[in-house]
């Protein structure tokens, strides 16, 4: 997902209107600040989509509508095109809307009713329907607009938001604009960049409206892009005389009978990751196909906890849960583990086997602890469905920090961070290609890595899940996105941390 915006500040809906209104009461008319946003959508328009045969703009009531009419209306006075399909009568707009009205009146824009319109066929579509105050299902009306945009096939720049998108939350409910190109104004909504946002708004830019710089001092953002050239800065540099004992011991515990292949790919991507030393504990039917495919690593067959206490002794860091299943030999394996108090990455199964809550029935919150639940995981964490997790992401992802204690990824488009901070990172880098088997294997040696070479939990997950992503993105334009396998990274992660 392309972002462009100055920093990496991301904003809640309340957090912009607060802005808005600081704004307004520093001196800025809120016509003025209107104007700015239809003339910046104006121009990001005729930028992207030269000489368009037809501008149709769908516009609303209200601040976003009235942007649209603006739009329209500047279009109109260089002689482009352009008409407007009408949600709401002009006679019930008011305010900045009702004066955005006006000016598109007064270019002599041709305004249809949208009862009375036919669907555009050609040319540019402009969302300005809804803007961020959608919480739930948008109305019939609007969604049948909605549909109709959907249904042209002609490209679309949405205003501020795609309508029918949470600006929260990043998800929907019923209709949703699907745009090409999204403007968004004053801050970055963080619902733009997760859920269903990566999905619906294209290209993200951002346009800050010539608000001054000292009026965003007064919304501290809590939720931020995480940008991988500046999470690099993280990782320790090499000195000449080092060792491999100076970058850690990643045990990778998993591997049940039928699922060797998980442990294998977190391992060789924890050795491609700069551990000093990889090794792993997994059915011992496992050990020739892992020597076979990465001699480095060293791997051993366990067939209780109790073998597995003694190399627990050699490690620095455990990633569990790769392959690891639900059988009484894998609640063994996590049960030692956990007794261990060394650093843990923690996925698949193993996050599984915690929220049954038998194995570790008095789990307090870890705080060396690093887990990366998909949502069908994160919703068994918290005992809610799949559905509340994607309805809410940042408020689960809340929810399993709290909970869990330690760094906490919760995988998706748009995969959201959070540690100790309290600040959640969130992920813009990233393919639908990665949706295939073993990419969290991948993610959970790359982090026990990362680790191995002293990162703490929090710095691991904010660059490993990055990396990661912009790893996928490398491979996808060399081998695409259907076909792609989560071993295919691997070269590129190596490449990237060379970087």
């Amino acid at each position: 997902m392309k972002i462009t915006a100055p920093n990496a500040s991301l904003y809640s809906t309340a957090q912009v209107y607060a802005l808005d209104a600081a704004a307004i009461a520093s001196g800025i008319p809120g016509i003025q600040l209107m104007k700015r946003a239809g003339r910046a959508a104006y121009d990001l328009l005729v930028e992207r989509f030269p000489a368009p045969e037809l501008i149709t703009v769908y516009c609303g009531s209200g601040k976003n509508g009235g942007d649209g009419y603006v739009l329209a209306a500047l279009a109109a006075q260089r002689k482009l095109p352009v008409q407007i399909i009408q949600l709401t009568a002009g006679e019930k707009l008011s305010g900045e809307a009702r004066a955005a009205y006006e000016f598109a009146v007064q270019e002599q824009v041709a305004i249809i009713p949208f009862a009375d319109a036919a669907a555009p066929t050609a040319g540019v579509i402009v969302d300005s329907l809804l803007g961020i105050g959608v919480q739930g299902e948008v109305r019939p009306e609007f969604a049948a607009a909605i549909t109709q945009i959907n249904a042209s096939s002609l490209p679309v720049l949405a205003i501020d938001i795609p309508s029918g998108l949470n600006g929260d939350t990043g998800a929907s409910h019923g209709a949703v604009v699907n745009a090409n190109l999204t403007i968004t104004f004053i801050g970055v909504k963080r619902g733009l960049l997760t859920g269903r946002g990566p999905t619906v708004c294209g290209e993200v830019v951002l346009s800050d409206l010539a608000i001054p710089a000292e009026i965003y001092e007064q919304a501290a953002a809590q939720t931020e892009q995480l940008h991988l050239i500046d999470l690099l800065e993280s990782l320790p540099p090499r000195s000449a005389d080092a060792h491999k004992g100076n970058f850690g011991h990643v045990l990778v515990i998993g591997g049940d009978y039928g699922y060797g292949g998980a442990v294998i790919m977190a391992a060789e991507a924890a050795a491609r990751c700069g551990a000093g030393l990889v090794s792993v504990a997994t059915r011992p039917e496992h050990v020739p196909a892992i020597l076979t495919r990465c001699p480095e690593i060293i791997a051993r067959g366990v067939v209780s906890g109790q073998e597995l206490e003694p190399l627990l002794a050699r490690a620095t860091v455990l990633v569990i849960g790769p392959g690891l299943g639900r059988s009484p030999w894998s609640e063994q394996l996590l049960q030692t583990a956990a007794k261990s108090g060394l650093p843990m990455v923690v996925d698949a199964d193993a996050l599984n086997i915690i929220a049954e809550g038998r194995v570790l029935p008095n789990f307090a919150p870890q705080e060396n602890w690093l887990y990366t639940p998909h949502p069908g995981e994160a919703g068994r964490l918290l005992n809610i469905a799949n559905s509340d997790i994607n309805a809410d992401r940042f408020s689960a992802v809340t929810k399993l920090q709290q909970k869990l204690g330690g760094a906490v990824i919760l995988k998706g488009a748009g995969s959201l961070v959070l540690g100790e901070s309290a600040i959640t990172g969130v992920v813009t880098a990233g393919n639908p290609g990665m949706a295939t088997g073993g990419m969290g294997d991948v993610l959970s040696g790359l982090l026990g890595a990362l680790i191995a070479q002293g990162l703490s939990v929090d710095e691991a997950a904010q660059l490993g899940a990055v990396l990661h992503a912009s790893a996928a993105d490398l491979a996808v334009e060399k081998i695409g996105q259907r076909g792609l396998l989560a071993t295919d990274i691997i070269p590129y992660l190596s490449q990237l941390l060379s970087e």
